[in-house]
């Protein structure tokens, strides 16, 4: 065009080049992908989500009452930058299979069962596990079965120790065991209901002012997966064996006592179902464990995600030096 003169100007940013993007994008570590996938188990499908290099050690996710892998859908990107992370649905929980349970109950023999097949089946030997409220109670009967393939532990509201329940809380899981009349049955109904679920699990420990921090999403996926009878029976048994938990605390504790695992524990302190004296207990049999007590309730992860990470990655790197 007349009078107008071209020039090339060279772009200082340092985002000009694809080389300066790629090494902005290095800076920022951006988490791997997450990929949602599903083993054959003893027949049946169990679904997980996995992350991360599996060259590098293995964090095991085990969920808790009412949830699913759903549950460490935050946390698994802030850990999968340096560890291979895996994170399934227990059988009869989540997208894995839900077998009817009026042909076989379900109890936490059984989940630990399929969760130990699980873990042959993706050829996992060595792992470090991270349990939190169910994911204790099928933790440790890992931990029993087969000691050496544990290299750590990452305890986050999993209860071991009667120190940790109320004497309500101990009453409760008592009955729950016990009285198997249709009261008593429907007792323990009602805590996979919506209302129980929302306002007595997710939201009991968070103050009001707070909880905008609390996605919706958490309960409304384990809800989801509670709209049958037979899958909230599921629940309902589970809720009915965890009393066989508690009769095994001792037996666990010698466990503790006996490998001396690598431990870290981080724990909501706001807890009002397994309390933090719970937490503290484990010192007793773990003492040179790593104890934080966090500003959180019974469903930290959700509440404070990134700090629980922070705590987790100082620890396993820790273990690396």
């Amino acid at each position: 065009m007349p009078g107008v003169v071209m020039r090339t100007v060279a772009v200082s940013s340092r985002y000009g080049s694809p080389q300066a993007r790629q090494a902005s994008t290095d800076e920022m570590r951006l988490p791997p992908k997450t990929y949602y996938r599903t083993a054959t188990v003893g027949g049946h499908a169990i679904f997980y989500r996995e992350a991360g290099d599996p060259a590098r050690p293995t964090i095991v996710l085990l969920h808790g009452f009412p949830s699913t892998s759903h549950e460490f859908r935050e946390l698994i990107p802030l850990l999968s930058q340096d560890y291979h992370v895996v994170a399934p649905d227990y059988l009869g929980s989540g997208y894995s299979d839900h077998p009817d349970p009026n042909v076989q109950p379900y109890t936490f023999d059984r989940l630990a069962d399929a969760m130990q097949d699980f873990l042959d089946v993706l050829g996992l030997k060595r792992y470090t596990l991270y349990m939190t409220d169910f994911g204790g109670p099928v933790g440790f009967r890992l931990m029993e079965r087969d000691p050496k393939a544990v290299e750590a532990i990452i305890v986050q509201n999993a209860n071991c120790y009667l120190e940790g329940l109320t004497p309500a809380r101990q009453t409760y899981f008592r009955r729950a065991h016990d009285d198997r009349s249709p009261e008593g049955v429907a007792f323990v109904y009602d805590r996979t209901g919506a209302d129980s679920i929302i306002n007595q699990q997710y939201l009991r420990d968070v103050p009001p002012e707070r909880r905008e921090i609390m996605n919706p999403d958490s309960w409304a996926s384990d809800l989801g997966f509670l709209t049958t009878e037979k899958d909230r029976k599921i629940q309902v048994q589970l809720l009915q064996d965890y009393q066989n938990n508690i009769d095994r605390y001792p037996a666990w504790q010698a466990v503790l006592r006996e490998h001396q695992f690598p431990a870290l524990i981080v724990w909501g302190k706001n807890d009002q179902g397994f309390i933090a004296p719970g937490a503290e207990a484990y010192l007793r049999d773990l003492p040179h464990a790593e104890l934080h007590l966090i500003d959180a309730g019974h469903f930290a992860v959700e509440e404070k995600p990134a700090e629980i990470a922070a705590y987790v990655l100082n620890f396993m790197k820790s273990r690396e030096r």
